[in-house]
């Protein structure tokens, strides 16, 4: 845990083409049990939830957390669906309540509006990013958008069945036990396992806290 009270991680999300789906109903569904499941797995300071029209947000105390459950929300989504992340490093201030939650304020939230907003513009460009990071002092660069960048390519090239794969070895599943939930042979897991999945999540490994 970050100890300093002032560094939040705020993500803002929201999810990608959410229009085009042909029941917003059944979206909605299927990214609350997404967050269920990445609230599960991931602590946070204020879990992801959804607030208002298809954006969602949360609060992480450090870099490892709010990159591991922003990937994971995109893991747990069933395919076609997709969901782009802003992530914005600062104070994070309560100023109120709502009928949808808490009114929030501060750098964190500010630079994460910036960092969704300039996902989605850098994403007319490369379509695979799906994450930005902003912080400030800003420079000329940040590694951590360097690394996103690639990771968020390899994940938008996965199909479903590696989504779900990815998602169940972070559950700590063996591949046994993920080849009788997928109907396949256990060295069909282990195929799709050398490739990207198990680039990515020794990736996610290597995040720093």
């Amino acid at each position: 845990m970050n100890p300093d009270a002032s560094s939040r991680f705020a993500v803002i999300g929201d999810l990608v083409g959410s229009r085009e789906h042909a029941s917003r109903a059944e979206a909605q569904q299927h990214l609350l049990t997404a967050l269920a499941v990445v609230n599960d797995l991931v602590p946070s300071l204020q879990p992801l939830e959804p607030t208002i029209g298809d954006e969602l947000q949360g609060v992480y105390a450090d870099l490892h957390q709010a990159l591991t459950a922003t990937v994971l929300v995109r893991l747990a989504l069933p395919e076609p669906m997709d969901c782009r992340f802003g992530i914005g490093v600062g104070a994070v201030e309560i100023v109120g309540t709502s009928n949808y939650g808490l009114t929030q304020d501060g750098q964190a939230w500010w630079s994460a509006r910036e960092a969704i907003d300039t996902a989605k513009a850098k994403g007319r460009q490369a379509p695979g990013l799906r994450t930005w990071l902003v912080r400030q002092p800003s420079g000329e660069g940040d590694i951590v958008n360097a690394y996103l960048l690639v990771r968020d390519q390899l994940v938008s090239d996965f199909d479903g069945r590696q989504r779900r794969i990815a998602l169940a070895e972070l559950h700590g599943k063996s591949l046994s036990q993920i080849a009788e939930e997928e109907g396949i042979s256990t060295s069909a897991v282990s195929q799709r396992h050398r490739g990207g999945i198990s680039v990515l999540l020794e990736s996610i490994g290597e995040v720093p806290r």
